[in-house]
């Protein structure tokens, strides 16, 4: 669970963020959305231990993360959360499966062939299987987009958080992306989403983060702005 507790974060004297309360079940989908500026993103790096708060607690499974030391928030942030950006952010000097193995590497420890045989198994999940020897520069967006996805899942953490993460896609792409976060959190994963796109609301519960306060949309509201998985 997380539990996010009266939390502000004024950025050069403007309020992004006042006084938010929000508690995410384990193994929902979340979607907070709302126009450009609204704090949507800021609440996000808060959540994933990125942004520090300037007031009140972000609590993940009992732990009140911005308590802790910056190592420990380190290694919290490497083995419960995984990041997805708009941005995929694919080391272009190391192939498709070296990328997905990255986040271990960077937690300290090397690569097992247990490792390895996961992150193929997450290729193939993505439907990229047939092209884990290639490089960054040798796929689509939209391909290395699912890579990003796959590297989030390699530590096996509890929640994903992904920002705008079929900004710049065609309609196709965007829906098979889409099609795998659904699934991700079919899984088992808690997914929580930065969006503009309201076609989206219907995957889970939608907030909406308007001069840096949360409310939720109503049930018809998402409603009228749903389409059909």
């Amino acid at each position: 669970m997380v539990h996010v507790s009266e939390v502000s974060k004024i950025y050069k004297g403007h309020v992004v963020l006042n006084n938010i309360d929000l508690t995410i079940e384990d193994k929902s989908f979340v979607i907070l959305t709302g126009r450009s500026g609204g704090g949507k993103t800021t609440l996000l790096s808060v959540i994933g231990g990125l942004t520090k708060p300037d007031k009140g607690s972000v609590i993940i499974d009992d732990v009140d993360i911005w308590q802790l030391s910056e190592p420990a928030l380190a290694e919290l942030r490497n083995r419960k959360l995984g990041f997805v950006f708009q941005f995929p952010s694919l080391l272009p000097t190391l192939n498709l499966l070296d990328n997905v193995l990255l986040p271990i590497a960077l937690g300290g420890r090397t690569p097992c062939i247990e490792d390895k045989e996961y992150a193929e198994s997450l290729l193939e999940m993505v439907n990229l299987s047939d092209t884990l020897h290639l490089y960054p520069s040798q796929i689509s967006g939209g391909q290395q987009r699912r890579v990003a996805i796959a590297r989030s899942l390699i530590n096996h953490p509890s929640i994903i958080l992904t920002d705008e993460p079929t900004g710049d896609l065609d309609e196709r792409t965007e829906a098979e992306i889409m099609h795998l976060f659904h699934t991700v959190n079919e899984d088992g994963k808690t997914v929580i989403m930065v969006t503009h796109a309201l076609d989206y609301l219907k995957y889970g519960q939608a907030f909406t983060l308007k001069n840096g306060r949360i409310s939720s949309y109503d049930a018809q509201e998402v409603s009228a702005n749903s389409v059909s998985l």
